[in-house]
């Protein structure tokens, strides 16, 4: 990842050297508790603006965009609400991805996509099939992800893979455990919002965003524009990347 440089040239333009902006979804819930409605309305109002979202953001020129849609430990909540969730990852891989509204969109699912339900799960990689070869924005979809799970699966694979081919322990190095992550070819993001006023970052890409900027903004997730993005990438040029230097 390159650091940000001060120019004032880089800095009028919208995105600022910004490529990768991965966003933690929070606040469906409580977008519905506010109008008296059922969590899963707010589920359903926040992939609507996800949808929008996309577009605005692909508009805007920004080539990566990560999403949190669900993690590891939300299969933890009421069955309802999961299947629910379920229900509109179908509903979006099947009539949003493959239908004509996005056809520059390039989709990436990342997480624990086996554990998923089959019919998910092979819709998300015909998704990906699909998409692979557009040039628009990437979408990273993070589903049934969590950031410590992604890095035990990867100490897996290359564990395996070790063994297979007597590597010496010499050779294991960050960039060598790097290809074994659910994120090997995407660049790291250099700012992480999360919406709903949450003060944490929830299992969400440990390993990617070691050295990103944080964003964090009180709008609930069904309320955040692409406007609040830009509020997001005009504060990140404000500040001085050192990456430890």
């Amino acid at each position: 990842m390159k650091e940000l440089t001060s120019s004032p040239a880089e800095l009028n333009e919208p995105l600022a050297g910004v490529e990768h902006i991965a966003i933690i979804m929070d606040g469906n819930g409580r977008w519905a508790k506010k109008r008296l409605m059922p969590r899963n309305v707010g589920h359903k109002k926040g992939a609507e603006n996800l949808r929008k979202l996309i577009k605005d953001a692909d508009s805007l020129g920004l080539k990566y965009l990560s999403v949190y849609a669900f993690s590891t430990e939300n299969w933890k909540r009421d069955k309802e609400e999961v299947e629910s969730i379920m229900g509109l990852f179908r509903k979006y891989l099947t009539e949003y991805f493959t239908g004509n509204e996005n056809k520059n969109i390039r989709v990436k699912l990342i997480g624990n996509l086996e554990a998923l339900p089959k019919d998910i799960f092979q819709k998300g990689k015909e998704v990906e099939k699909e998409t692979a070869n557009y040039t628009g924005l990437t979408l990273i979809i993070a589903i049934n992800y969590g950031g410590r799970d992604e890095i035990v699966r990867a100490a897996k694979k290359m564990l395996i893979n070790l063994q297979k081919t007597n590597t010496l322990i010499e050779n294991i190095t960050e960039a060598a455990f790097e290809k074994y992550l659910d994120t090997y070819t995407i660049p790291h993001p250099e700012i992480v919002i999360r919406t709903s006023g949450e003060l944490r970052i929830s299992n969400f890409l440990l390993w990617q965003a070691a050295y990103s900027e944080f964003y964090f903004t009180n709008t609930l997730w069904p309320d955040f524009t692409i406007e609040d993005i830009k509020k997001a990438i005009e504060e990140y040029s404000s500040r001085e990347r050192r990456f430890g230097k």
